[in-house]
């Protein structure tokens, strides 16, 4: 039994499910859903249509490098059974999911950060125009030390792209001279 994977969508077709289109260059397409073949058939691009994979990869919401992903490739070798071999087989299938999930969760993990980072600032600069209004001292002092905090690490991220544009700066200028006295 193989599970195929969509070829609009790259969901998995499981055998009976799903429908298969073949080209007059007798190349085979199997879709998971009439969904995914309608929009085949518009020639739709994968990369563009946000519900699928592959777009899902572009962006970056899910891991596009990952050496777990290589086990999950297809491969046309014919083996002849052994018990121990699937055995063996099963339980490296199951360390490659867990091992999956956990750098899957690492990544979520990553993204949501950057997007907690930005809540934050945003919600600082709505409150420090109206800081006067808050009228418990602790909450006032707490909002405070949090733009405070803010501040030093705005400058401090302001710093460190300005080092690197003057790193940038000299590795090009360095170039130049390699070329001119190459001439």
């Amino acid at each position: 039994m193989r599970i195929e994977a969509c070829s609009f969508c790259s969901k998995p077709v499981y055998p009976g499910h799903g429908m298969q289109f073949v080209r007059n260059d007798c190349k085979i397409f199997k879709f998971c859903a009439s969904k995914c073949h309608k929009n085949f058939k518009l020639k739709r691009t994968p990369r563009k249509t946000r519900w699928t994979k592959t777009f899902r990869k572009a962006m970056g919401k899910e891991l596009a490098v990952d050496t777990t992903l290589e086990f999950e490739r297809k491969r046309n070798v014919p083996v002849k059974y052994n018990r121990d071999l699937v055995q063996r087989t099963l339980r490296a299938m199951k360390q490659v999911q867990t091992i999956k999930e956990r750098r899957e969760k690492a990544h979520w993990d990553e993204r949501m950060k950057a997007r907690t980072e930005a809540e934050t600032t945003t919600g600082l600069k709505i409150l420090e125009p109206n800081l006067h209004r808050i009228e418990d001292s602790l909450v006032k002092e707490s909002v405070k030390e949090q733009l405070r905090a803010a501040a030093v690490l705005k400058e401090k991220k302001r710093a460190d792209a300005k080092k690197e544009r003057q790193t940038e700066g000299v590795k090009k200028s360095k170039t130049k001279k390699v070329t001119v006295e190459a001439e």
